[in-house]
């Protein structure tokens, strides 16, 4: 077997979560690549060391003195070497940042550092072959990852290697200007990796030992999951769940590849694995619920609106034109209900309003704000009857109006619409009912 083993900005914040991230590669034979991260916070008053490049360099780019703040970058990666006892210098690569920060490499180049650095950090700790992205993971002109040309030459890079570290997060254009993903992307690249090498598991250890039914912040010490699908994960990560990155799917789904969210600081918990499908059964209907404020709605009326051929699609015109995304779009025979995030429609909403009466001519148009949307996803709720019903049930027993519902087609997901000051409440009834009581 082989394993891709990614490592998230916490477990490497300083030189012991270095020394506890080497026993777990070295406790486990199979774990040949490792993907690492940037420094993260030491504790909650610190700052994350990508969070400090992005500073820095947003000083060089005004032309501003930043020495003061390199030389705290450089203090820090010092400080994990001399924690590790190597016998390793940077000083040559914070010259070279320095300069190409006069140069204005670019903000993109600035982060990447983070990783970079720790990359080389690791690898000599470790004793592995350290591989720079920038030579093997491609983006296209415009941006877009090159999903296909980075797998053959990740693969390729790795072919005979028995131990690389690789550091996440970035890659480059063709002609080596450095990209990044968008943040907490080193994720994608531990996936990128397990695509290219055909790993058996790809390991993601973080601080938290996998999923969690709910957010902890609304449920206190809420049920882990075990088990959970691409698809189910996909619903939960859309609507705020954040332990892995959405887009750290799509490459080990090509290859049926599970995934392990792993606990550095607790690495006897068996985490939460990330499935393509699976004959487990859920322990409870529903595998999560998540949910986010700060929507709104625009509810549409006109008579023998089913009858009139296009009348969706030009009122979703309007919203296209104004380049506002959609979320959900409930309807019935004489009515339809769009809902945008607030703070992206706020700015916009008498041009789009304008664009409908002119596009669609409309009978009667509603907006209404300060709307949360909550998901309840699980793959059990296809073979269990009055799972709405008893979400209704919860709902109403704890006095929350639902303003929407909304229910895909492949029954895996459920979509609440509730107003933002009973979102808390509304997450806690459903999660009583399905986890705590299992009514």
């Amino acid at each position: 077997m082989s394993k891709v083993v990614k490592f998230g900005g916490s477990s490497l914040a300083d030189a012991k979560q270095f020394q506890k991230v080497a026993d777990i590669i070295k406790a486990d034979p199979e774990r040949h690549f490792v993907v690492v991260s940037a420094p993260g916070k030491r504790n909650d008053k610190d700052t994350k060391v990508t969070d400090m490049l992005y500073k820095t360099y947003a000083l060089a780019e005004d032309d501003k003195n930043f020495s003061k703040e390199l030389a705290a970058i450089e203090a820090r990666y010092n400080e994990i070497i001399k924690g590790l006892k190597l016998k390793l210098s940077l000083k040559e690569e914070f010259e070279k940042i320095e300069e190409n920060f006069k140069a204005k490499a670019g903000s993109d180049y600035a982060a990447s550092r983070g990783e970079y650095l720790n990359g080389i950090i690791m690898s000599n700790y470790l004793g592995f072959e350290f591989v720079d992205p920038a030579e093997v993971i491609l983006f296209d002109d415009d941006g877009s990852f090159d999903a296909e040309m980075t797998n053959r030459k990740v693969s390729k890079r790795l072919r005979g290697v028995e131990n690389a570290v690789i550091s996440g997060f970035y890659g480059a254009y063709e002609n080596g200007k450095i990209k990044t993903f968008s943040r907490g992307g080193s994720d994608i690249t531990g996936s990128i990796v397990a695509r290219a090498i055909h790993a058996d598991v790809y390991e993601n250890w973080t601080d938290v030992s996998g999923f969690l039914v709910t957010d902890p912040r609304i449920i206190d010490k809420p049920a882990p999951i075990e088990t959970i699908t691409y698809t189910e994960l996909r619903e939960l990560a859309y609507m705020g769940a954040s332990v892995l990155h959405e887009d750290a799917i799509f490459p080990v789904r090509k290859e049926g590849i599970p995934i392990n969210i792993r606990n550095t600081n607790s690495p006897e918990d068996a985490g939460t694995w990330i499935v393509e499908s699976t004959a487990k059964k859920s322990k409870y209907t529903i595998t999560g619920i998540a949910g986010k404020k700060g929507f709104c709605c625009v509810n549409i009326s006109k008579d023998m609106m089913n009858s009139e051929v296009g009348y969706v699609r030009r009122v979703l015109q309007a919203f296209e034109d104004q380049n506002i995304s959609i979320e959900h779009v409930p309807s019935g025979i004489d009515t339809m209900t769009v809902f945008v995030a607030q703070e992206e429609f706020i700015d916009k909403e008498q041009a789009v309003v304008s664009e409908i009466h002119r596009l669609a001519k409309p009978d009667l148009l509603e907006i209404e704000s300060d709307l949360a949307l909550i998901a309840v996803v699980g793959r059990g709720m296809k073979r269990q009857r009055g799972t709405a019903a008893r979400i209704f049930s919860a709902l109403a027993h704890v006095s929350v109006n639902v303003r929407m519902i909304d229910q895909g087609s492949s029954e895996l997901n459920i979509i609440i619409g509730v107003e933002n000051r009973d979102f808390e409440k509304a997450i806690k009834a459903i999660y009583d009912i399905f986890v705590v009581t299992q009514l």
